[in-house]
């Protein structure tokens, strides 16, 4: 099977969210074919494929994200997106192919002795696809002693390999701060209360929630991405809304964050005769990689490639964090090249998975499997 014009139809054809009909059935089709066990529709679009070994009491999970994300693409090579407002910008089309192709290599291999699960996920990119297929019974009916993930890594050469043990992924909160002023005619704004000036002055404070209120020991980030108000040319605006990104590594930073934000905003509302209400809820937790299942991770990367195994804590968040929570487990990252759209940041409209990487990641799936 030609693994590149595979992840190129994929790449051609994304999906989003949950709306993933044509690529799991191609996915569960080919794997089918080539006489997995495969279970469709859990938990959701998502996919099971099983290679029973005789091993069922060291089965581990190896799991690929595949939606795409809501982005139109900016690349023009032949393979590029025909869905307007759809983009595989994150390598997830990649990520099912290295695993797809990581199943019909190991069921042609008679030195496999163990039960495999090869996990297909929906909706990662909105944090809900881990929860949906664990709500779904993964781990009941299809028992495993662990389960990995991968995820491609622009600016890092292809077969290098970065992860460490402990937290690794940070965890993202979310939040939406609404202000509510006083409106008026702009030539006389000591009559109104400015929701603009009072949201401004939120914005402001919570850039010291991280320089002040956090510990230097700890990472944090507090971005404002969104500031909408119902001012015009003349009119004060009367509301405000701010909507924003939070990210660390411990549920006590998480904590610290949301405590200082409504404090800040109560405040700042009090000082200035408006009123505030912050809304504030989590997206993705903290990924935590088992020390245990990352040595077992490294050993394998390490027979493919060169490994980093003090990487480092990474800003991003990845809902297999929420799998980490049922079963021991370990995340790993792998380079996708450093020239090109292959080193464009995830989620850039000119990014593109790495063909090359496609042979990497099987051969460190493979090794993975057959690890003892």
């Amino acid at each position: 099977m030609d693994l590149t014009l595979f992840r190129r139809d994929l790449h051609r054809y994304p999906e989003c969210g949950f709306n993933l009909g044509r690529t799991s059935a191609r996915i569960a089709d080919v794997l089918e074919t080539a006489g997995l066990e495969v279970t469709r529709g859990i938990g959701g679009p998502g996919v099971v494929a099983t290679l029973r070994r005789g091993r069922s009491g060291a089965a581990i999970g190896l799991r690929a994200d595949m939606d795409a994300l809501p982005i139109t693409e900016a690349n023009d090579f032949a393979h590029r997106s025909v869905i307007e407002g759809a983009f595989h910008g994150c390598g997830h089309d990649g990520h099912s192919t290295m695993l797809v192709g990581a199943a019909l290599r190991l069921a042609e291999d008679p030195e496999l002795t163990r039960d495999v699960h090869f996990i297909f996920q929906p909706d990662e990119e909105n944090g809900f696809g881990a929860k949906a297929l664990i709500a779904d019974g993964l781990f009941a009916r299809f028992p495993m002693v662990a389960i990995y993930g991968m995820h491609n890594l622009p600016g890092l050469d292809v077969g290098q390999f970065a992860i460490k043990s402990g937290p690794f992924c940070a965890f993202e909160d979310n939040f939406e701060i609404s202000v509510i002023g006083k409106g008026g005619h702009a030539s006389m704004p000591e009559a109104g209360v400015d929701a603009i000036v009072v949201a401004a002055a939120i914005v402001t404070q919570l850039q010291c929630i991280v320089s002040r209120a956090v510990s230097g020991k700890s990472h944090a980030v507090v971005s404002v991405t969104e500031f909408v108000t119902d001012g015009a040319r003349n009119i004060l605006a009367s509301n405000a809304v701010l909507r924003g990104d939070c990210r660390g590594f411990t549920p006590e930073v998480s904590k610290k964050i949301r405590s200082r934000m409504e404090q800040i905003v109560a405040g700042v509302c009090a000082a200035h005769g408006a009123q505030g209400a912050v809304a504030y809820s989590s997206s993705f937790q903290p990924l935590v990689n088992d020390e245990a299942a990352t040595r077992r991770a490294i050993a394998a990367a390490g027979q493919v490639g060169q490994v980093d195994d003090a990487y480092g804590r990474v800003g991003f968040s990845e809902d297999f964090a929420a799998y980490l929570e049922h079963c021991p487990g370990a995340f790993v990252l792998a380079g996708n090249g450093t020239v090109g759209s292959a080193a464009m940041p995830l989620h850039n409209p000119n990014y593109d998975f790495n063909d090359a990487l496609i042979e990497t990641g099987i051969a460190y799936w493979v090794a993975l499997a057959k690890a003892g």
